[in-house]
């Protein structure tokens, strides 16, 4: 039976999981937005204040709109105010542990009729649907960053999820004015199948001398018109995110050419994740990056 989705839980209130918020709320989707503390959750809901005002000062939507989609988001302390939900959608970290814990945990709070997401980048929907009560309404939803300013949700079905839960998730993401692409439960699906291991590509070009920081994003920029260079589009996803999908390529299709460069590792061991925290192969505690290489 088709779902009719007035009330979206959103699980995360980090980059991902506002921005999910935010556009489901511009949507007319009443919102509880959840993280494992308040201080994440109102860092959240700043979040959301300040891209929508970057939207109403640009033109890209009126203040009226702006006020209307804030008051729509709620915090929801803990899972239990997911009660009224039709679907919850999970953009948590990037691990597979924290992800089916939190499945795990959500279910007996939720109607049974409420479809449960998650916007995982890379692992596997049928696993993660495993751990819950509705296999059959589980489903992956991939959005990519920035959500209020990215067209595109990958849509992935895990071996029992029915074609009603995919149909209902469908209709769902082009009610937010998305488009969407179907993508098979591989490891990584589609768009980072394809991204992440060109990144991974890049950083063993720097590591192995190849190329500079500079010379290596300017190359991919100007040689082959990416908008952002590889080196610079992994530190704004976060290295480790790009970490855990190769970990995930590697593992999962057991294939050499998607084994992490060791210089990607090392800079996840030293924290320099990127842009989240001030430093990756950019240095972004100035007033604009400089390589760090």
């Amino acid at each position: 039976m088709m779902v009719q989705i007035k009330t979206v839980g959103v699980i995360g209130a980090g980059q991902m999981g506002s921005g999910i918020a935010h556009v489901c709320a511009l949507a007319g989707y009443d919102v509880a937005l959840n993280d494992i503390s308040l201080d994440r959750i109102e860092a959240g809901l700043a979040s959301i204040e300040r891209n929508l005002a970057r939207q109403v000062a640009k033109g890209a939507i009126t203040q009226a709109a702006a006020d209307a989609a804030r008051d729509r988001i709620k915090p929801a302390a803990d899972y239990s105010d997911f009660s009224d939900a039709d679907i919850v959608i999970e953009a948590a970290t990037e691990t597979e542990e924290i992800k089916k814990t939190i499945f795990r945990n959500v279910c007996a709070h939720l109607k049974p009729s409420a479809i449960l997401a998650s916007n995982t980048s890379s692992i596997s929907i049928t696993r993660l649907a495993s751990v819950t009560d509705r296999p059959d309404r589980f489903i992956g939803l991939h959005f990519m960053r920035p959500v209020q300013v990215m067209k595109l949700v990958e849509i992935i079905r895990g071996i029992a999820t029915s074609p009603e839960t995919h149909e209902t998730a469908h209709d769902f993401a082009e009610s937010l004015g998305k488009e969407t692409t179907n993508a098979e439960d591989y490891p990584a699906f589609i768009v980072n199948r394809v991204l992440v291991p060109m990144i991974n590509e890049a950083i063993y070009t720097l590591y192995e001398g190849v190329g500079t920081v500079t010379s290596i994003d300017m190359a991919m920029k100007l040689g082959a018109n990416h908008p952002m260079g590889p080196l610079e589009l992994g530190d704004f996803i976060g290295l480790d995110t790009v970490l855990a999908i190769m970990n995930v390529l590697h593992d999962g299709l057991a294939d050499s050419k998607y084994r992490p460069c060791p210089l990607l590792v090392k800079y996840v061991e030293a924290g320099w994740l990127g842009q989240k925290a001030g430093r990756g192969f950019y240095d972004y505690r100035g007033e604009k990056p400089v390589p760090t290489r």
